[in-house]
C-alpha cells in the first residue's frame, strides 16, 4: 500500500519550501515534488544574487489583485518582522537598501539553505527531479501520479510559481491544475518587466543611453484592471528606451495602447520644497541660458535635450515667452510616452494574474470548491510591487496554508 502523506506540495520554490518546513515542524508528514534538477534557482538569482527577501513596509497597498483585500489576512498573520526574525536565528547578515528593501549581505544561497534547513527540521521529504503527470481526488484522498510512481495524500498544495524566467523551469502547471478542477483564472501577463519603445517615440532622447535619475512615474487608469499607480523611483535611459525600477513598477499597471507619464522632477516635487515658478522666474535666472537653469534640477545632458526639443537651446531665459515656458514645464513634468510592449516572460520578474482569489479562502489558501486543494505564492492573483513584496507574499501565503493543513 502506498504511504499516505498529510500533504503533497507541488513546487520547491520559495512558497513551497517555506510551507513545507512549517507544516513538517507542526507534525505533518510532508512530501515536496519538483521537476527541477536544482531547487530554489529563482531565489538564488533574485536581487542580483543577494535576494531581496522581504520589505519592512510590506502591506496590502503594495499588492495588485482584483480583490485588493485578499492579502490582508495572510500578511497580518505573518508580517515581514516574522521572516526577519527567522533570518536572524540563522545569523544571516542583511541590510536595508532602499525604501525598506532587505537584502542578504553575502548571498541569496543563504536563504535557500535556510529553507532547506527548515524542511530538515520538519522531516520533509523532497523528491526531484520528478514530473507530475496527473492529480486526481477520490473519496477525500488525493492521488499524484509522477514519472517515478504514485503518491497519495490528504491534501495537495500547488506552489509552482508562475511563467517568468522560463529558462529556470517556470511553468503554468498550477494554473492548469486550477482549470482542471474548475477554478477561474485571471489571465496572466508579465509584470515587473522592462517596456519596449520605438525610436520614433524618443527623438533625441535616444542619445542619452546610460543616464539614470530619480523620477515620478505614473501608469494605469482608475477604471483599469488594477487601477492606477504613481511611484518615485530610479529610471534608466537605454538604447531601447526606458528601464530601471521606475519602469518595472509601472509595467504592472500598464496595458497595451496606454501611455505612461513621467515627471522628470519627481523627487524634487515629492519633497514639497521645489516650486517650478518661483525657481524659474527668480531674478537670478533671467539672464542664464535655458539649459543652464534646467541643469540645476536635471542632469546636463537631459537638460540640453529638453531645451532642444522646444527650440530653446542657447536662449536666455528672459527671451523665452510665457507660452514657451509653460510648454517646457509641461514637457518636463508631464512627459508622456506610449510603450510598444513589454520584453516578455524572459525578462519578467513576476506574473500578474493567476488563480482568481474569489476561488480561495484567504484565511487558509484552500479552494472553496475542493477541500484539501491549496494554491500559494505567485500562481495566485496577487502580485507585489518591486522591492521584496513578492517574497513576503510567498512567506505569508505559505505560512497560513501550513497552519491550515
Amino acid at each position: 500500500m502506498t504511504k499516505l502523506w498529510d500533504v503533497t506540495i507541488i513546487g520547491g520554490g520559495a512558497a513551497g519550501l517555506f510551507c513545507a518546513g512549517i507544516a513538517g515542524q507542526l507534525g505533518k508528514k510532508v512530501l515536496v515534488l519538483d521537476h527541477a534538477e536544482v531547487l530554489g534557482e529563482k531565489i538564488r538569482i533574485s536581487g542580483g544574487g543577494r535576494c531581496n527577501f522581504t520589505n519592512l513596509h510590506s502591506d496590502a497597498s503594495n499588492f495588485l489583485s482584483l480583490n485588493p483585500h485578499f492579502v490582508k489576512s495572510a500578511l497580518a498573520r505573518y508580517p515581514a518582522k516574522e521572516f526577519i526574525r527567522l533570518v536572524q536565528t540563522y545569523q544571516i547578515g542583511y541590510h536595508e537598501k532602499h525604501q525598506g528593501q532587505l537584502f542578504c549581505n553575502d548571498s541569496a544561497k543563504q536563504i535557500v539553505d535556510m529553507l532547506f534547513a527548515e524542511c530538515t527540521k520538519g522531516n520533509v521529504i523532497i523528491k526531484n527531479p520528478v514530473i507530475v503527470e496527473s492529480i486526481t481526488q477520490d473519496s477525500g484522498i488525493w492521488t499524484v501520479k509522477t514519472n517515478g510512481g504514485i503518491e497519495r495524500s490528504n491534501s495537495v498544495v500547488m506552489a509552482t510559481g508562475g511563467l517568468p524566467v522560463p529558462a529556470i523551469g517556470a511553468s503554468a502547471y498550477s494554473l492548469d491544475v486550477a482549470k482542471q478542477f474548475g477554478l477561474n483564472i485571471i489571465e496572466p501577463r508579465p509584470a515587473l518587466v522592462p517596456l519596449s519603445f520605438t525610436s520614433e517615440e524618443f527623438d533625441n532622447l535616444n542619445e542619452l543611453a546610460g543616464l539614470s535619475l530619480s523620477v515620478r512615474i505614473s501608469s494605469g487608469m482608475k477604471g483599469g484592471r488594477y487601477g492606477a499607480c504613481r511611484f518615485n523611483e530610479d529610471l534608466l535611459l537605454t538604447h531601447k528606451g526606458l528601464s530601471g525600477p521606475a519602469v518595472l513598477q509601472a509595467s504592472s499597471y500598464w496595458t497595451e495602447g496606454e501611455p505612461i507619464h513621467i515627471d522628470w522632477l519627481g523627487v524634487a516635487h515629492g519633497d514639497g520644497k521645489f516650486d517650478w515658478d518661483t525657481f524659474f522666474n527668480s531674478e537670478e535666472n533671467r539672464l542664464k541660458l535655458t539649459e543652464t537653469i534646467l541643469a540645476c534640477v536635471l542632469p546636463l545632458r537631459l537638460a540640453k535635450a529638453f531645451a532642444g526639443q522646444k527650440q530653446l537651446l542657447g536662449r536666455k531665459w528672459a527671451e523665452v515667452s510665457k507660452k514657451d515656458r509653460q510648454a517646457l514645464k509641461e514637457l518636463i513634468t508631464s512627459w508622456s510616452v506610449k510603450p510598444a510592449g513589454t520584453l516578455g516572460w524572459k525578462k519578467a520578474e513576476v506574473m500578474l494574474g493567476g488563480v482568481d482569489t474569489k476561488e480561495l479562502d484567504g484565511q487558509t489558501m484552500m479552494s472553496r470548491k475542493h477541500s484539501g486543494l491549496y494554491f500559494i505564492g505567485e500562481c495566485v492573483d496577487v502580485t507585489g510591487h518591486l522591492g521584496g513584496h513578492n517574497f513576503q507574499w510567498a512567506w505569508a501565503s505559505g505560512f497560513v496554508c501550513a497552519q491550515a493543513l
